[in-house]
């Protein structure tokens, strides 16, 4: 490379778009092209970004595959970092096998991030974490290696794992001083959030309080009685009821669970499962068959008696009855709850991307994009196929882009 591209790949390696941009801006050859796609990536203009990397990988000639490669590589981390989930997996698979055949190992490895992150996203945590223990970290150069220990961390956030979440997010704060990548570091800090942020309530008693993430986890662990109506289960010390298919029996558990020790009129229970103003005769008699039900569900963890006005729940094998809420709730919140939480990661999402990570139709997810904008908690920039949908706060684009072959910092 001659020493203007080696002084631009230098500066995205540090992190310094603009001066990279400084030295190549005004250059249409491949390598300047490809350099400037980055550049324009780490400066948030994606849309540019991806038509540079295209016209690069154009650019390069049938003898430099590895080049080409990592314009793939790069265009991948893009589509994913806007949510694209749609793109071509396969064309990322194909770059890697080449970077691999070749000897670039580093961004090979990097490609292989790339694709457990989109696992990551479509909610595919087994195969993410499968894929990730055969990679080997060592050989990364500090960028990397954050970005792979941010990928650690979101599985064990995941699973609910907040000590191995904790120490992965410490050693990518540890390879992003070493990065010395500002934005790199600020999403470090930016994942940190998570363990330090209320991520459900506790209502036990008639009272509530948030918990931290490790609060939840340690609760799920305990031998309380647990109605979790973040995943709409029953959890006993060594036993998950999902009743997630069936809401009006949670909504009775739930109701009942608030409830305890005490018991729950009938009127209540009623209303709370099946949304009527005023109980009559038929409802009453519905009320006897869904709580017949919810007895014969929960028959190895709790007892539902009756009692004089309603119903009151006892556990079998537990001291304590408590309810695990999110940390917000609503009718509209609890509707479009999933569709909220994905948004809640500050990234821009196409509906496609937010339909292919839920598994359900991009029409269904549309309509809770409109819904959810009418209230003014989403909002959308662009169109057609451009329109990216994101949460009234977002921060900037901080993934850093490994297109050119590592270079050392001085």
């Amino acid at each position: 490379m001659d020493s203007l591209i080696t002084a631009a790949a230098r500066a995205l390696a540090a992190g310094d778009p603009l001066g990279a941009l400084k030295r190549v801006a005004l250059r249409d050859d491949a390598p300047a092209l490809a350099l400037r796609g980055i550049a324009m990536a780490q400066l948030g203009d994606l849309v540019r970004a991806k038509a540079l990397l295209r016209r690069a990988a154009r650019a390069f000639g049938p003898r430099e595959a590895v080049a080409r490669a990592r314009c793939v590589v790069a265009e991948a981390e893009i589509a994913f970092v806007s949510r694209d989930l749609g793109w071509p997996a396969k064309a990322l698979d194909a770059a890697r096998a080449t970077l691999e055949a070749h000897g670039d190992r580093v961004n090979a490895a990097y490609a292989r991030v790339l694709e457990v992150r989109r696992l990551l996203l479509i909610g595919s945590i087994d195969e993410a974490e499968r894929m990730l223990a055969g990679l080997d970290p060592a050989p990364l150069p500090p960028a990397s290696r954050t970005v792979h220990e941010l990928v650690v961390a979101g599985i064990a956030i995941r699973r609910l794992r907040t000590k191995a979440a904790r120490a992965a997010l410490a050693r990518a704060e540890s390879a992003a001083r070493h990065a010395r990548i500002p934005a790199l570091t600020a999403e470090v800090e930016s994942a940190s959030l998570v363990l330090s942020t209320p991520a459900a309530r506790l209502i036990a008693s008639g009272e509530e309080r948030p918990l931290l993430l490790a609060e939840v986890e340690a609760l799920l662990a305990s031998k309380a009685f647990v109605v979790d109506a973040c995943r709409h289960a029953v959890r006993g010390a060594h036993t998950v009821v999902s009743l997630a298919r069936r809401p009006v029996l949670f909504a009775l558990a739930r109701a009942l669970g608030e409830a305890w020790p005490g018991d729950v009129p009938r009127d209540v229970l009623v209303a709370r499962a099946f949304g009527a103003k005023h109980a009559d005769e038929s409802h009453r008699a519905r009320l006897r068959v869904e709580v017949g039900r919810l007895r014969t569900v929960l028959r190895t963890l709790a007892d539902v008696s009756a009692t004089k006005r309603g119903f009151a729940l006892s556990a079998r094998h537990a001291r304590e009855v408590v309810v695990l809420a999110r940390p917000l709730e609503g009718e509209q919140a609890d509707e479009h709850a999933t569709v909220l939480a994905l948004l809640a990661d500050g990234e821009s999402w196409s509906s496609s991307g937010l339909a292919l990570a839920l598994g359900t139709s991009q029409r269904t997810v549309q309509r809770a994009l409109d819904s959810l904008a009418a209230a003014g908690k989403v909002q959308s920039f662009g169109r057609g196929r451009a329109r990216r949908w994101i949460t009234p706060c977002v921060p900037g684009f901080t993934t850093i882009l490994l297109l050119p072959a590592p270079l050392p910092i001085d």
